[in-house]
């Protein structure tokens, strides 16, 4: 079994499902004791948060390239980061290391191809709807990438930043994210995308028609299945 490098604690309230999703993961397929050969880097939110809003992204890219070296150092044998929005400084991490990265967008897309997705909606922060950084990795594979409108993006990345980094989950808002969905659908998305780590932890596939694609979930399952794939 390889080693899996996990760079997490943005936040750490979706860090602690890439832990148990890998390991339940690695279980079912070994059976047994067996669990998960991990190590875990999981930095300070907060002053992540504060460059990215600031439009600090070298300044992020130097935390988390440092934080993934450590994680080199530890032993990994690949990286996983366990955001969707600091993968916009994955060019950066991946030349401060020698360990394979697994691209969270590009596990995300191995999936719709599988499953003959070719235009989805997105959530995530304003950075991943907005920025081209994560639709260019899909739109290379072939899939067309909307986003819901301004005010709706808004009040996605609200959400996010103001209740489920914090662990907070309201109703309420969890009704607006099921409308959004409904009204990508709507536009002719034929699945949607969770595009953010947390997003898992409002809303669940038994709360729509909708098909969702849950990256957590996705990046997470591709990580065992790198652990255990030996060349």
């Amino acid at each position: 079994m390889k080693t899996i490098g996990l760079l997490g604690g943005m936040s750490w309230e979706s860090t602690q499902t890439y832990y148990r999703l890998i390991n339940e993961g690695i279980k079912a397929r070994l059976g047994g004791l067996h669990s998960a050969k991990l190590v875990l880097y999981s930095v300070d939110f907060a002053e992540i948060e504060a460059l990215q809003h600031q439009g600090d992204w070298p300044a992020t890219a130097d935390i988390l390239s440092a934080a993934a070296l450590s994680l080199q150092k530890a032993g990994a044998d690949f990286l996983v980061i366990g955001t969707n929005t600091m993968h916009k400084v994955a060019p950066e991490i991946e030349q401060a290391i020698r360990i394979p990265l697994l691209h969270i967008a590009d596990a995300t897309a191995k999936v719709l191809a599988r499953d003959g997705i070719r235009r989805v909606g997105l959530l995530g922060t304003q950075f991943t709807m907005e920025q081209a950084f994560y639709r260019h990795r899909l739109e290379e594979a072939g899939v067309e990438v909307m986003t819901p409108d301004e005010a709706q993006r808004q009040e996605v990345h609200r959400v996010i930043y103001e209740e489920l980094c914090r662990g907070e989950i309201d109703p309420a808002s969890r009704k607006a994210y099921l409308d959004i969905v409904a009204s990508l659908s709507e536009r002719g998305a034929q699945a949607v995308i969770l595009g953010c780590t947390e997003i898992g932890l409002l809303i669940r596939q038994a709360d729509t028609y909708v098909p969702l694609y849950d990256t957590t979930e996705i990046h997470a399952a591709q990580a065992v299945e790198q652990a255990l794939n030996h060349p």
